[in-house]
């Protein structure tokens, strides 16, 4: 179903959800099977109508295995290397592929209907396909943050220093992380799980606050961006959940007609059990 359609399901049938991902890291791994297990507990009343991957068996392990989960459970799962689609067309830059891309992708996904659409761990912008289908999007930070890549956004809650910080549900749209809003949560990164991190970050920083230094010597192995990631994650799930339960009840509107609505006890509540 396209963007154009309503993105509803009737009556009392599951939302049928399309599941866009480059299926790279633990993070979209986990965020698929988290559906996954919302949906066979009956929690979450959906099911994935596909899944569609940038990548292809044997280029990743990591890609392997997130393919091997949706093979296992038999969703009908569509594939096409953006790696090879570039190679195939003279390695042009990535912006003059894109909206081609995209029409290869929407062609393939033509047998398949969905609902809505969800980019979880999606890498590539995509123009074409978030018009073709009413697509929400995980961002890792609120609105008004950090537009762009999750390690820009934990860099720039340690350097920016920020006493909280969160993720978003979103519209897709032709302008990156800036399509309504549709939910939020938020999260303090000043409690007790910080402290170790913190305390490294101040003995790196003695001479002064250099976070270029910092980031140089220490990158992402630096203890206080990995606390910030792993809590990130540990919401990020729950909070994509607990959207797509609500547009599935009518909670929230995913065209982005309605109020943001924040999840944020709803995802603690998740995360603490």
């Amino acid at each position: 179903m396209t963007a154009s359609n309503s993105a509803e399901s009737s009556g009392n049938s599951p939302l049928k959800i399309g599941w866009f991902s480059t299926g790279r890291g633990e993070g979209s791994y986990g965020l698929l099977n988290s559906a996954l297990e919302a949906i066979d507990s009956g929690d979450l009343p959906a099911e994935l109508a596909f899944v569609f991957v940038n990548r292809v068996k044997g280029q990743t392990k990591r890609t392997d295995r997130f393919l091997e989960l949706v093979e296992s459970r038999g969703i009908p799962l569509v594939t096409l290397s953006s790696r090879d689609f570039r190679r195939s067309h003279d390695n042009k830059p990535w912006a003059e592929l894109r909206e081609v891309f995209d029409r290869a992708a929407i062609e393939l996904l033509q047998p398949h209907s969905a609902d809505i659409a969800v980019h979880a761990g999606y890498m590539l912008i995509a123009p074409l396909l978030c018009s073709e289908y009413l697509t929400l999007n995980l961002h890792p930070a609120l609105p008004g943050g950090t537009i762009g890549m999750w390690q820009q956004a934990v860099w720039d809650v340690i350097t920016q220093g920020l006493d909280s910080t969160g993720a978003m549900i979103h519209v897709s749209t032709e302008y990156v992380d800036e399509g309504p809003v549709l939910a939020t949560a938020e999260f303090s990164v000043r409690g007790a799980e910080f402290v170790e991190a913190r305390q490294e970050l101040e003995w790196l920083n003695t001479e002064g606050l250099d976070y270029e230094r910092v980031m140089k010597e220490k990158g992402e192995e630096l203890l206080l961006f990995r606390a910030i990631r792993a809590a990130g994650l540990l919401r990020e799930r729950p909070l994509l959940i607990e959207t797509l339960k609500a547009v599935a009840g009518g909670r929230i509107d995913p065209t982005g007609a309605g109020d943001v609505v924040d999840l944020t006890v709803e995802v603690e509540k998740s995360v603490h059990g």
